[in-house]
């Protein structure tokens, strides 16, 4: 008979299954990756917060995606790079630690669609309503948009975890680098199936009400960009509207294909690999592509470095 330990505070963390010939590598990957999403995000946010050029709603709005990624990587992967240097055995959690990791984890992936919807409304205003659009997206429309993809991302998380917490626990070992939902309810013995049911329906609703949004107000752009007979225009629409699209793509590809591969105990291994990929990949493209894209954000940074060239000689 299996010898259950009943709602341990102590819990195990499979994490990533490293040799001693290549734990130095994913390390060092891992490592710097991390340094480069940190340096990206935050350089990102102070330059649009001190540069009053920047001070537009979607640079604002873009914030919130940085930010976002700085909070999802920041609890989770130095965590990871730290259970590399440590035997299995050795890489414990306390449960609420734990929580905290799963609460983290999907506010990150919630939060990157709510904040890719509200950059989209940017956009189609922008786009197919112009002489409005300093109206609609004043200051107070900007927070209320904010607030709304944070609110929303919370609320949907919070219900999502407390349908988990409140299911008594009898294994202690997390089959994954970090904690997450699926994680911690598998934990339990009872039966999880208003968890299962809340989480699917929570995962469907999301991705329709994302990709709904997405289809929707591009295909109000496209249809302002082919009635609109201005090329330039519609040249800098095209521009904005790619970056964000890549955007939204890089994020929804690396969602599926973690989810997907949920469903496959077999390919255990890769799951852990794409679980990490989908924090690290997003957070490092994300200021990479929106900052070689905006031109705004290009003459700004011409700008602060032309300045720290010439301070030497004044």
């Amino acid at each position: 008979m299996e010898n259950f330990t009943y709602n341990s505070l102590t819990l195990q963390l499979e994490g990533l299954s490293v040799t001693k010939t290549n734990k130095y590598t994913v390390f060092l990957f891992l490592l710097l990756a991390y340094t480069f999403i940190l340096v990206a995000n935050v350089g990102i946010v102070i330059l649009i917060w001190t540069d009053r050029n920047l001070h537009q709603p979607m640079y604002l709005l873009f914030c919130n995606l940085s930010l976002n990624d700085v909070m999802g990587n920041s609890l989770l992967v130095p965590r990871v790079i730290a259970d590399i240097l440590v035997p299995p055995s050795e890489r414990l959690i306390h449960y609420y630690e734990c929580l905290m990791q799963a609460f983290t984890t999907h506010m990150f992936g919630t939060n990157a669609h709510t904040v890719l919807m509200i950059m989209a409304f940017d956009r189609y205003v922008a786009i197919c309503d112009p002489l409005r659009y300093t109206t609609v997206m004043n200051r107070r429309m900007v927070v209320t948009l904010t607030l709304s993809a944070w609110g929303s991302a919370f609320v949907l998380v919070a219900v999502l975890l407390g349908l988990t917490i409140r299911l008594n626990r009898c294994r202690t070992l997390i089959m994954n680098p970090y904690c997450d939902n699926p994680s911690l309810f598998k934990l339990s013995c009872e039966n999880s199936f208003i968890s299962n049911i809340y989480g699917l329906t929570f995962t469907v609703v999301l991705l329709s009400s994302s990709i709904g949004v997405i289809i929707l107000t591009y295909s109000k752009i496209t249809a302002a960009c082919v009635i609109n007979k201005n090329k330039s225009l519609n040249s800098k629409a095209l521009k904005t509207c790619s970056t964000h699209l890549i955007l939204y793509l890089i994020m929804l590809v690396s969602g599926f294909i973690l989810i997907i591969l949920h469903r496959f105990p077999q390919y255990a291994e890769y799951r852990k690999i794409s679980a990490i990929l989908f924090n690290v990949v997003p957070g490092s493209l994300n200021p990479l592509i929106y900052g070689l894209q905006s031109q705004e954000i290009h003459r700004s940074l011409s700008h602060m470095f032309h300045m720290k060239k010439a301070a030497p000689t004044l």
